[in-house]
């Protein structure tokens, strides 16, 4: 399966680096094309600045030569050195435009050095119209003045030629103005018809004059008008010199540059068309190709995948078909194809295996079932034995107590049936006196004085003996009868303390019982004297063992509105950590070479736990004692009569045991 697989990576592989040749090629030649064309499009936003330069460069000048002022000229002078460095660092270097740019370069500095000829020629016409035109005007509107002031009267026979020469020279001015502002021809005609007229009125003032100072007046007046018409002739002359250098060097200029401009991005078109042309045929080339030998070698990979896909696909399906009659349970069929040497023959090898161990699967799981039976059987009966067990060791408790409470209540019967006999023998030898001697009152006395003690000593003992029966019968039905009722703490602890008072007199220990008045429980008074036994006999046994002396107190007291919390407290021999870790395991115990069950205090955690719904914590110390606290509710929450209990649980083998909680230093 290796090699199959190889051979259809080798084919990819091959058709990967045809591919990869081809497209690397294609790429070189797309690749230089797209150049072409990006220098291309570059090239087009030089000249497109260029003209835009140019453009702004010729606007600027005419605003110039029309209002001079330094901002523009600096504006031209700024924008001039943009237009050259464009030509020289962007133009001349690249390499679409290095070969085409010589006209544009020197049709563009035909332009810009057009510019200084252009501004020596404004700088002569502003002088000429500031001394030989503006100045003039003045010394003659200062003449027109004197002459004025020469003149006594408006009535003087100069007077009309001179308003009319006055007329002429106002609007000489004007015209003047007019003239160099605009190069009107119409101001400049006006300009020369007013100077005729200035000139035609002189005589006539001369002739008309009356003083001497009017004659000197009217003689500078020709002189100063004659220098007017020169300086209007030389201004009309540098105006026109200004025009044409204008026309020819700037504007001229500027529109060979937009020409040669135009002629680079025609230029520029078609390098981009020619070069877009090959980008074209490349791409469509290159598509062509790997199309071609993508199609050819599709087929035979294709070709190939089919004849490796059944040599792979039909063994395949024979192990699938072998699975599937293992899954459904028919072992007995082998697996085909274990013999071939590939991947396909290890995988029908590793079924054949999966085959056999399944069969060993089967075999082991009747063998399990088998041992799972037997177990289930012992486990009954281990379940059963325990039960026994329980019961035993209640029922051995119960019968210790019937012994103590025969013991104790032996001694009051039989101080009453010898005070009984004794009185009987007295009534006897009275009635014997009384047939034989006569009655004495010292007689009667006496033995009405030996009735009374007999009578004291028989009700006393018999009482006691009552109380003790009655004790025992309580505790007794209790515990034979698992029943749920109220019951008073007090009262309940007395009975079994009382039931359990012929254990103490054989040992050297002092019980303390401090159990106070009201405390009622609804519960089950049978498991409280189950719990008191167990852990009364509990501690004779293991903290007082060997006769030692010692102290057993027994307290209760209410623990909020809901919970009533019992200590069972020993003075005694205590237990070790390990000990108190096992305390609750059933049958632990560290005295079984002396018939010792260990079901004492497992039973007691089981009673406090689920049948009366509370909890019990162990402290304890080497050598100083145990203590046992129980909290459990005044009303109990255990099973109820008719539900399963503890002993049921544990016979059918689903008991589970709570969490303890113990201390130990």
């Amino acid at each position: 399966m290796r090699w199959r697989i190889l051979s259809i990576a080798l084919l990819n592989s091959a058709v990967v680096i045809v591919l990869a040749v081809l497209i690397w090629n294609g790429s070189k030649v797309l690749g230089s094309a797209w150049e072409d064309v990006r220098q291309v499009r570059e090239s087009d936003k030089i000249l497109a600045k260029l003209e835009s330069e140019t453009s702004r460069l010729q606007n600027l000048i005419h605003r110039y030569i029309n209002q001079p002022s330094p901002d523009l000229f600096a504006e031209i002078l700024l924008l001039r050195e943009a237009v050259l460095g464009t030509l020289t660092n962007r133009a001349s270097t690249d390499p679409m435009l290095s070969g085409s740019v010589e006209q544009l370069e020197r049709v563009t500095s035909r332009f810009l050095d057009g510019f200084g000829e252009l501004r020596t020629v404004q700088t002569r016409i502003a002088k000429t119209y500031d001394e030989q035109v503006l100045s003039p005007t003045k010394d003659m509107a200062g003449l027109y003045s004197i002459i004025e002031g020469a003149t006594g009267h408006r009535d003087a026979l100069i007077w009309p030629a001179l308003g009319k020469s006055r007329e002429a020279f106002t609007s000489l001015l004007v015209a003047a103005n007019a003239y160099y502002l605009s190069l009107a021809s119409s101001s400049a005609e006006e300009a020369r018809r007013n100077i005729d007229t200035i000139e035609r009125t002189i005589p006539v003032m001369t002739d008309l004059a009356e003083n001497d100072l009017q004659r000197m007046a009217l003689a500078r007046l020709k002189v100063k008008t004659a220098e007017l018409r020169d300086g209007l002739g030389k201004l009309s002359e540098q105006l026109t010199n200004r025009t044409d250098l204008l026309r020819n060097s700037i504007d001229a200029s500027q529109a060979d540059a937009i020409g040669a401009i135009d002629d680079l991005s025609v230029k520029m078109r078609q390098r981009e068309q020619k070069a877009q042309e090959t980008f074209d045929k490349t791409l469509t080339s290159i598509s062509r190709r790997v199309l071609s030998i993508a199609v050819i070698f599709l087929g035979v990979i294709m070709s190939a995948g089919v004849m490796i896909a059944l040599s792979i696909r039909l063994p395949l399906a024979q192990i699938m078909a072998a699975m599937r009659t293992i899954t459904s349970g028919d072992l007995d069929r082998p697996v085909q194809g274990t013999s071939a040497k590939d991947e396909v023959g290890a995988m029908a090898r590793a079924v054949e295996v999966f085959r056999e161990n399944a069969i060993a699967k089967r075999k082991t799981e009747d063998e399990l079932r088998t041992a799972k039976e037997e177990a289930e059987s012992a486990l009954l009966e281990l379940n059963t034995a325990q039960q026994n067990l329980i019961d035993a060791e209640r029922l051995a408790a119960l019968g210790g107590l019937v012994a103590g409470v025969a013991h104790e209540v032996n001694n009051p019967i039989g101080i009453s049936l010898t005070v009984a006999s004794s009185f009987a023998r007295r009534s006897e030898m009275f009635e014997n006196d009384l047939k034989t001697e006569p009655l004495r009152r010292s007689r009667l006395d006496e033995f009405v004085r030996a009735s009374r003690d007999a009578s004291q000593q028989l009700v006393s003992n018999l009482t006691r003996a009552g109380e003790l029966i009655q004790s025992f019968k309580q505790v007794a039905v209790d515990r034979s009868h698992a029943e749920r009722r109220q019951f008073a703490l007090s009262e309940s602890t007395d009975q079994i303390v009382a039931s359990l008072r012929p254990v103490l007199k054989k040992a050297a220990i002092a019980l303390s019982v401090d159990v106070p008045e009201g405390l009622l429980i609804d519960g089950y008074p049978g498991a409280y004297g189950q719990i008191l036994t167990n852990l009364f006999l509990n501690a004779v046994n293991h903290a007082f063992a060997d006769g030692r002396s010692g102290t057993i107190t027994i307290s209760a007291r209410g623990r909020g509105a809901d919970d009533v919390e019992i200590i069972f407290a020993d003075d005694g021999a205590g237990m070790t950590p390990d000990v108190q870790r096992q305390a609750f395991d059933p049958f632990f115990t560290t005295r079984r070479n002396e018939g010792g069950t260990g079901l004492g205090l497992h039973i007691v955690y089981n009673l406090v736990t689920q049948q009366l719904g509370g909890r019990m914590m162990l402290e304890s110390r080497v050598g100083q004692g145990t203590t046992f606290r129980i909290i459990m509710p005044r009303i109990a929450k255990g099973a109820a009569k008719g539900e399963p209990t503890i002993a049921d649980a544990a016979a059918d083998g689903t008991s589970q045991w709570p969490n303890r909680t113990m201390s130990s230093n």
